[in-house]
């Protein structure tokens, strides 16, 4: 029962680059059937149907409409610390700010962030990705234009910088 198995090689000069899928490819009807429609006159056709412009409203949107909805507080150095204060450390069930890793944090009149922080240690095993993690989060944060996190070795962190809440919370008070 032994099976001789051939591998069939073709060789080709070029191959042509597949079409795009546009929208404008889009097939009309549907091959499939809707469950009932919760929003009461609305056919199931209807609502199958392609929405062609279903960025219309996104992308008309004025720029600040929704401002007061995203404006936090209004002090954008007290809603980069609220954001830092989401960031837990993976080791210790305590938030960076609390824990005493970040040094220092400056909102530039062009609402730049700039993070200074350290880590419990050199060694540590989030030293590669918590500074990209701090500085997406900080990014994020309605108002802040461009965020940068500095790394910095020197002072070296000791449990002397961890507020009294993070020491309480581990038991050390």
């Amino acid at each position: 029962m032994n099976e001789e198995r051939k591998i069939m090689v073709e060789e080709v000069d070029r191959v042509d680059k597949p079409a795009k899928a546009r929208v404008d490819d889009a097939p009309e009807e549907k091959a499939y059937v809707a469950a009932p429609s919760p929003v009461e006159g609305e056919s199931d056709a209807s609502k199958l149907e392609r929405k062609r412009d279903y960025l219309e409203g996104f992308l008309s949107r004025q720029p600040g409409a929704d401002a007061e909805a995203d404006s936090g507080s209004g002090d954008l150095r007290a809603d980069v610390i609220a954001a830092l204060k989401e960031i837990y450390d993976p080791e210790i069930p305590v938030n960076i700010y609390d824990l005493g890793l970040i040094y220092g944090v400056e909102v530039s009149d062009n609402a730049e962030a700039i993070v200074t922080m350290t880590l419990t240690t050199p060694h540590c095993p989030v030293a590669e990705s918590m500074p990209g993690e701090i500085e997406l989060r900080v990014g994020s944060v309605p108002g802040v234009g461009h965020a940068e996190v500095n790394l910095v070795w020197d002072p070296p962190w000791d449990p002397s910088k961890m507020t009294d809440e993070a020491k309480l919370e581990l038991g050390m008070l």
